[in-house]
C-alpha cells in the first residue's frame, strides 16, 4: 500500500544529519514530495535535478527516482518494464545507505535505508509476491528495531511506531499467511498504534498526509468505522486535489456512508478530466453503485459494474478489491431478478477477490 512510502525518512528531518541540516534541501525536499503525491512529475523533475546538484550520489536521490518511478506507474505491475528501474533505484539506496560508518550521519542513511526498504516491500506485496516479501522483511527487522531509538526525536515517528503497533497485530488477523512471520516479532498494540498514528497526524511536520492517508485506510478496511474514516479521506483530497488515489478512497468513503449526492458530484467533476485508466476502473463501479443505490436501475448499473471489472482486469491485484464490490452487486442483482445459482457464483467471485469482506455494499 502507498501508505509506507517515505515511512522513516521523511518522518525525522529533525533528526541531525548531513542532508536534513540544510535548509535549502530541506525546502527542495518538501517541495518534491508534494508535486509527486499530487502528481505534478513535471515540476517534481525540476526539483528532483536540483537536489541533485545538491547532493550528488547520495541515497536520497536514488530514493526519488524510485517514488517518482512509483508515482508515475502507478499502479506499479511487476509486468511492468518500469519496475526494473524501480528496483534498481531502491535496492541502490540500500547498498549505498549501508556503506555508511560515520555515526555523524548514521540516522540519515538508516532512515534512507528504511525507506528503500519500505518501498520495495509495499511494491511486492501489492504484487502478491510473498517469496519476494519475506526474505526481505526479516532483512529489515534489525534496521526497524534501531530506529526505536530516536523516538522522542520529532512527532513525525509517531507514524512509525503506530504503524508496527497497528499492523503487527492486525495485519497477520486479515493475512493468515503472514501469521509464522509475525510470530517472530515482539507483539504491538491496536489501539496504542492509532493514537500514536493520530498523535502524527496531528502533529507532524512532514507526514501529516501520510498519516491522515493510514488512519483512512485502517478505518475503512480493519476498524469499519467510516464516520472517522472520512475525516482522514476528506483531508486527503483538500490536500492533494488532483491525486486520483486519494480522490477514489474519498468517494468509496462517502458510498460507504451513503452520501450519494456528493458523492456524484466527486465522479461528475472528475470523470471526463481523469486519464488515469486505474481510476477510470474504479469510477465505472462508483457509477455502478449509484445507480443501483440511489436511482434503483439495475439495468444501468449491471453495464457498469461489467465495464468495471473489465477495465480493471488490466491491473491484476491492484484491480481485485473494487472488482469484488461489481461482483457483489451483481450478485444482488441476480437475486433481485430470481437467478439464485448467478447469485451464488458472483457473491463467491467477490469473497475471493476482497481481503476485506464486510465492505460489500450491501446495505
Amino acid at each position: 500500500m502507498k501508505c509506507i512510502v517515505l515511512l522513516i525518512f521523511l518522518s525525522t528531518f529533525q533528526i541531525s544529519a548531513q542532508i536534513l541540516q540544510d535548509t535549502t534541501s530541506l525546502n527542495l525536499i518538501k517541495k518534491d514530495i508534494d508535486y509527486m503525491y499530487n502528481l505534478q512529475f513535471n515540476d517534481a523533475r525540476e526539483v528532483s535535478i536540483k537536489i541533485n546538484q545538491l547532493y550528488p550520489g547520495h541515497p536520497y536521490v536514488y530514493l526519488l527516482r524510485g517514488i517518482m518511478t512509483y508515482q508515475e506507474n502507478y499502479p506499479l505491475l511487476y509486468t511492468n518494464p518500469a519496475r526494473v528501474s524501480f528496483e534498481e533505484n531502491m535496492r541502490q539506496c540500500i547498498r549505498l545507505s549501508e556503506k555508511n560508518d560515520n555515526q555523524v550521519y548514521e540516522a540519515e542513511y538508516l532512515l534512507a535505508n528504511l525507506c528503500a526498504r519500505g518501498m520495495l516491500l509495499m511494491f511486492y506485496a501489492d504484487n502478491d509476491l510473498i517469496m519476494e516479501v519475506v526474505p526481505l522483511f526479516t532483512s529489515t527487522y534489525k534496521y526497524l528495531r534501531l530506529s526505536f531509538d530516536f523516538t522522542l526525536v520529532s512527532p513525525d515517528l509517531y507514524y512509525f511506531t503506530g504503524i508496527y503497533n497497528y499492523y503487527r497485530e492486525a495485519f497477520p488477523r486479515e493475512y493468515p499467511m503472514y501469521e509464522p512471520l509475525a510470530l517472530l516479532f515482539p507483539h504491538g498494540d491496536t489501539e496504542t498504534g492509532l493514537k500514536e498514528l493520530k498523535t502524527s497526524a496531528l502533529n507532524s511536520v512532514v507526514l501529516k498526509a501520510e498519516s491522515y492517508l493510514l488512519l483512512a485506510w485502517i478505518y475503512l478496511n480493519y476498524e469499519n468505522k467510516y464516520p472517522e474514516a472520512l475525516d482522514y479521506s476528506k483531508s486527503l483530497h483538500e490536500l492533494y486535489p488532483d491525486n486520483v488515489l486519494y480522490l477514489g478512497i474519498f468517494i468509496k468513503n462517502l458510498l460507504l456512508m451513503k452520501h450519494y449526492d456528493e458523492a456524484e458530484e466527486l465522479i461528475k467533476a472528475s470523470g471526463e478530466e481523469a486519464g488515469n485508466r486505474y481510476f477510470q476502473g474504479q469510477l465505472s463501479i462508483f457509477n455502478g453503485i449509484l445507480q443501483e443505490k440511489k436511482y434503483l436501475d439495475n439495468k444501468m448499473a449491471q453495464q457498469y459494474y461489467e465495464k468495471g471489472i473489465s477495465d480493471l482486469s488490466l491491473f491484476d491485484e491492484y484491480g481485485n478489491e473494487y472488482a469484488a464490490y461489481a461482483y457483489y452487486g451483481l450478485s444482488r442483482i441476480s437475486g433481485v431478478n430470481g437467478e439464485k445459482h448467478t447469485q451464488k457464483i458472483y457473491r463467491k467471485e467477490a469473497m475471493k477477490l476482497t481481503d476485506f469482506k464486510k465492505i460489500n455494499f450491501d446495505e
